[in-house]
Formats: C-alpha cells, structure tokens, sequence
C-alpha cells in the first residue's frame, strides 16, 4: 500500500509488527514526510489499512492520482502500480453498477479525470514497460478498456498528437466497450458459438455505448472511437460498415489494441495466446481488416517494452 505526505486520508494505516498490527496514524490524521522518513529508516516497506476502509484507501488513490503520476521522485513501478489500481477500481465500478440508460456525470468525471491524469504519465519512456506486469490476462470487460486505452495511447503517442486530442481518444478507448453493460452477460460469458441472434445483439454495443454518453459532453474523436471501433479497413465491419480513409487514425488504433488484448487474455470460449501468436495471426488472417502500419508501430512500441 501507498501513501503520500501531506495527502489526508480517512482511513486508519497499521503496521505489522510481533505477529500482530499495530496502529501508526489515525483515521483523519495527516501522513507526514517525517512519518514517511521514520518508516524507511525502520525498514518498513508495507502499510496496511482495514479491509472495511478500502474504499476510503481507493478515493484517496484516486483523489491524488494526478499530482502522484508526475512525481518523479516516485519509481516508475510505483506510479505504475497505483495507475492501474486507481484505474481499475472506477472502471470496474462504471462497469459493475447497474446504471440506468445513461452513464451518470459522476462517473464520466471519474473516468475523464483518470484518463488527463494518465495521458502524460504513459508518455514517459519505460512507462508501459513498468505497467507490462500489471496487465492481467483473464478476461474481463473493464480490464480490457483499461488494457485498449493503455496500448491505444502508446500507438497514437508515435504519431506526436496534440495532448488534447490524445486526451479524447483515451477517453473514448476506455468508454469503448460501456455498451456491453446492456447486454446479457449469459451471451458475453457464453462458452460455446453465438448464435445468430446473439451475435447480432452482441454487435449493438457499439450504439448502446453512444447512446449511453449521449447527455455527456464527449468530443467527436470520443464518440468515434465509441461508436466505430469494430469498424474495418475493407468495409467489413459493424455497425457502419466504412472502409479505408473513412474509419479516423485513432478509431484503427483502437481497432489493432482492441483485437490484441482479446486475443492475449484468456475469455471463456477461448484461451489467451502468447503475444507473438497473437501478432502472427493478426498478421496473417486480418491484414486486409486492419491499417498494417498502425500494426506495425504498434509491434515496435511493444517491442520496445519487452513485451514479445
């Protein structure tokens, strides 16, 4: 566990000592430096915190993520940890609530917040390399959003877009799959072959996932990648069918992440592929569906993080 100096937090932090823990600050007591400093000096690497005060633990991690992902002075493993921690507690809550029609503006800030915060953080060399062990490969739909808009901000940071614009197709990468939350999870946890039926209504997600942000003020590079990730370079695709120039830069960014991190994670009709096969048959089979040079930098930046 985590903390920061001067960060206040409402929940109590214990130590392990004797075989028993022992209380070190208070619920509502500030964690100072000297704190900080006492505990290096003793040689304590873990805190912990009550099991009934998680979620005051996760906020905190939330409520500071920004300023702790451009703190230098922090390992890169560290802020890699707490991103994806805090990260994955607000998308699994988006994911796991039983929203009405429309995701509520609560959790659009939430999100939104995670995604500015995290969009210079990725783009510091060796980032995605110190996130590479986070990344779990038991399938689930909001690690995989988590998963897409990591690999989708790699991709688009080699094309050098302006940070706003980098801002916005996170925020759709990670929004990506919301419309799934319309759909029956006996047809998305299915182990056998969809029937026709299913698979057409597995295919409206993409326009349940708009019309859930539609009272949002989501930018159009957000709704793109929303709306036409499934989307193909040879008109096979769903739900528009577009083809070529039409489908947007980062709309096939999210296509090439989107198809890899299915692939690399095991889902209950199949197993996860090591990232080398997964690459190979993307090569292979869909090179005609997917933009081969958006696959290629994509190749080089996993690469690049030891990866493969």
């Amino acid at each position: 566990m985590m903390l920061f100096p001067d960060a206040l937090g409402c929940f109590s932090v214990y130590l392990w000592q004797g075989g028993d823990f022992v209380l070190y600050t208070r619920s509502g007591q500030r964690f100072t430096s000297r704190h900080r400093e006492i505990l290096h000096n003793n040689g304590v690497k873990e805190v912990y915190v009550q099991s009934d005060e998680k979620p005051d633990f996760d906020k905190y991690l939330e409520d500071n993520l920004g300023s702790i992902l451009v703190n230098d002075a922090l390992p890169l493993e560290d802020r890699s940890s707490v991103f994806y921690e805090a990260s994955s507690g607000v998308v699994e809550e988006v994911f796991r609530s039983k929203l009405p029609s429309a995701l509520n503006e609560s959790y659009f800030r939430r999100v939104s917040s995670i995604v500015e915060s995290s969009i210079r953080f990725l783009a510091e060399a060796h980032s995605l390399s110190a996130i590479a062990p986070f990344i779990s490969h038991d399938y689930k739909t909001y690690t995989h959003c988590i998963h897409v808009f990591i690999f989708t901000v790699a991709i688009l940071n080699t094309y050098g877009l302006p940070e706003r614009e980098l801002f916005e197709c996170g925020l759709g990468a990670m929004l990506h799959d919301l419309g799934k939350t319309n759909i029956s999870k006996s047809i998305l946890n299915k182990r056998g072959p969809l029937t026709q039926d299913e698979r057409a209504i597995v295919k409206g997600h993409p326009l349940h996932g708009v019309s859930m942000c539609s009272m949002l003020p989501l930018s159009q590079n957000s709704i793109n990648c929303i709306l036409f990730h499934h989307e193909k370079l040879d008109g096979s695709g769903y739900p528009a069918g577009l083809s070529g120039e039409d489908i947007p830069l980062p709309v096939r960014a999210i296509a090439v992440a989107d198809i890899y991190d299915a692939l690399t994670t095991a889902r209950p009709y199949a197993e996860a592929m090591l990232p080398y096969e997964a690459l190979n048959l993307m090569r292979r089979e869909m090179h005609e569906e997917l933009d081969m040079e958006v696959f290629k930098r994509f190749v080089a930046v996993l690469g690049g993080a030891d990866m493969l």
